[in-house]
């Protein structure tokens, strides 16, 4: 029998039962119906465990950025993060000194529920260096084109590391502010006109020029204030050198990434890593986060 035929003889058979067969299989399609709908929705809440436990298994990646940035230099990371399912924070380095800079990013990491692959760029990696000394949930130390510095030395690091081809002065200009109460402080600021040179030459110009004008000032004492603790020593430790650095020297970042035994990678960028390879960087930051799960 046809399936036209079926549901014709069906039709016929509703009608001289006076309706009593459509209420039954109104009735049978109801509960189908509560029976299906269950099932579906279920599997979605199952799938969308499964897809949310796989998210809150990643660690959340903390970024810590440096002198002369702010934390919208990590933009293109945290892009390619995200989408890789890691959460992200950053931390608005106050580039105070350390006592003040640590403190901020304590607080971050106080606010951040299981582990953390901590990221530091230039002085920040001052920052991370102390910030992350007996905090367990720190997984790994991620460096950038970063200061390194031992407990008992200046955020910059032992003044008398081998370096075959040194830098000239960062050319600089300091501006005094003047608080409310009269206190006063002096920060310095890179030159906008040789910001790109410096920091940024292999940035596309107009991103380097508006890096230049939204560039956060370093404390001018900020370098010279001591580490109290280095986390380096207990935690895993990557380092990314930029070959092309022109505001650190890249033989003084291989030779912190040796000292902290770090596992070292090298790219062929300016200081401003994290704008120029942005991939690079994740792709150490993720290495990171795989090796310290």
């Amino acid at each position: 029998m046809t399936r036209l035929t079926r549901l014709t003889r069906l039709t016929r058979l509703t009608r001289r039962t006076s309706g009593l067969l459509s209420i039954g299989a109104a009735t049978a399609l109801a509960v189908g119906a509560a029976l299906a709908v269950p099932a579906f929705a279920s599997q979605g809440t199952a799938s969308a465990a499964a897809s949310t436990a796989g998210r809150e298994a990643k660690p959340t990646v903390v970024l810590v950025h440096g002198a002369f940035a702010d934390s919208s230099s990590w933009n293109a990371v945290i892009k390619r993060l995200t989408h890789d399912g890691y959460p992200v924070r950053t931390v608005a380095n106050p580039l105070r000194g350390l006592p003040t800079d640590t403190a901020a990013a304590k607080d971050v990491l106080r606010s951040v529920h299981g582990p953390v692959i901590l990221v530091g760029h230039s002085y920040g990696g001052a920052v991370i260096t102390e910030a992350a000394a007996g905090d367990s949930e720190v997984r790994a130390l991620v460096y950038l084109a970063a200061l390194a510095p031992d407990t008992g030395e200046t955020a910059s690091g032992p003044s008398d590391i081998p370096v075959e081809h040194p830098l000239p002065p960062l050319p600089s200009e300091q501006v005094t502010t003047v608080a409310a109460d009269g206190s006063q402080s002096v920060d310095v600021y890179l030159r906008q006109d040789r910001f790109a040179e410096r920091f940024a030459a292999d940035v596309d110009p107009q991103t380097a020029a508006e890096m230049a004008v939204t560039q956060r000032p370093l404390d001018a004492g900020a370098t010279r204030t001591e580490v109290t603790a280095a986390a380096w020593h207990d935690i895993p430790s990557y380092y990314l050198t930029a070959a092309n650095d022109r505001t650190i020297e890249p033989e003084k970042e291989r030779w912190f990434a040796r000292r902290i035994h770090a596992h070292a990678e090298e790219v062929d960028s300016s200081h401003a890593v994290m704008v120029s390879h942005p991939g690079a960087v994740t792709r150490l930051i993720e290495e990171a986060a795989r090796e310290q799960d």
